[in-house]
């Protein structure tokens, strides 16, 4: 989708701060953290919000949170801890419209997070 902030990196014609990439996955570093450290774990496929996800799916989110934990150990924060969100929907503080999963470490968390 040409007009999809995401899509428009997994084709290469925006360059992210990237810190992996596989057939299936991009993780990049958010530009507007929200924590010490705040990255986006994001799949090659479009899928606009969790509400259009499919059975066909389920690989592809089960490696999303695998590369986070993948992600929070090579980073050095997986046993202080750290927290993953995936919000769908505008209420729910989604703005780009291509599912994501975010990392957030660094700092105490708090619940509830709203």
């Amino acid at each position: 989708m040409s007009d999809c902030l995401f899509c428009r990196m997994v084709s290469g014609d925006i360059k992210p701060d990237l810190l992996h990439a596989d057939e299936r996955l991009l993780v990049i570093r958010d530009i507007n953290p929200q924590a010490p450290f705040h990255a986006l774990v994001i799949p090659r496929e479009h899928i606009a919000t969790l509400n259009d996800l499919e059975p066909r799916h389920a690989d592809t989110v089960g490696r999303m949170y695998l590369a986070a934990r993948d992600l929070a150990a090579a980073q050095g924060f997986a046993a202080d801890g750290f927290r993953t969100v995936m919000n769908c929907n505008r209420l729910a503080g989604q703005t780009v419209f291509h599912i994501h999963l975010h990392v957030l470490a660094g700092r105490a968390m708090h619940w509830p997070p709203g």
